[in-house]
């Protein structure tokens, strides 16, 4: 299996503090049956940037040190790219990194709105060959109140991204509820832990995998899993329309 949203570089943004922190979350990553872990630190956000260099560099180190301990994880590079209007000069001066080098790009929210000109920055992705895939949208909270505005996105081009702790109900029951609901309504195209440690943020991968069995989610968790590894060819995903009526259902009025 392949995890395409993980926190695992140390020292760098919210994720493990030392290496051997990472070491620990790769120790649980491998028993849990990941084969491939594609590392995300944040880029562009309020609070952490971590540049292409400082990745890269990591990367290198870390695959070392695992080859080493013998820990049969490979590890690649990427970042979890926070939306701002200048997001397409960053893509063409080549200054963020797309998933494992894929034209498939994992795209933060802020975590309160959509921006207005988020549409435009998604077709503008695409026009310049890069897929935009939205990190867990069941956290941002102008999607809870309205999952319908994420359909818009998807309607655009855009993909989608749900937390492992987040189906597994690491994060509250209403965010679970939605999760759900969002894989239900076909909206969800791809599966990651977004792990940061071994306590407050774990992995949880197969946590979530096993709420979407308890669901009989089975051809869900299929696409899910499939997608992820289509991420590491650069192959296009497998896409189900989207449960327009089931959608309708959830809109509330915002206050």
């Amino acid at each position: 299996m392949i995890d395409i949203h993980c926190h695992i570089l140390f020292g760098v943004d919210d994720g493990p503090k030392t290496i051997e922190g990472t070491i620990r979350i790769v120790e649980k990553a491998a028993k849990d049956g990941i084969t491939d872990m594609i590392a995300t630190p944040h880029a562009f956000s309020p609070h952490y940037h971590v540049p292409i260099e400082e990745i890269q560099g990591q990367i290198r180190l870390l695959t070392d040190c695992l080859r080493a301990g013998g820990y049969p994880v490979n590890l690649h590079t990427g970042q979890e790219v926070r939306l701002h209007p200048q997001v397409i000069e960053k893509i063409m001066k080549r200054e963020v990194m797309t998933l494992a080098e894929s034209r498939y790009l994992l795209l933060e929210l802020p975590s309160q709105s959509i921006p207005l000109y988020t549409v435009s920055v998604i077709q503008s992705m695409l026009e310049n060959g890069v897929s935009p895939i939205i990190a867990h949208p069941e956290r941002n909270r102008a999607i809870a109140e309205k999952p319908a505005r994420l359909e818009r996105l998807i309607r655009h081009g855009a993909f989608a991204q749900v937390n492992a702790g987040s189906l597994s109900g690491h994060f509250g029951k209403s965010v679970q509820k939605l999760s759900i609901q969002l894989v239900e309504a076909n909206l969800i195209h791809t599966y990651g832990s977004d792990v940061h440690d071994t306590k407050t943020r774990p992995l949880l991968f197969n946590a979530g995998l096993s709420y979407l069995e308890k669901k009989k989610k089975h051809d869900s968790i299929d696409i899910l899993l499939e997608n992820n590894k289509r991420i590491l060819k650069d192959e296009s995903f497998i896409i189900l329309e989207p449960e327009i009526p089931v959608i309708k259902k959830w809109w509330k009025p915002i206050s």
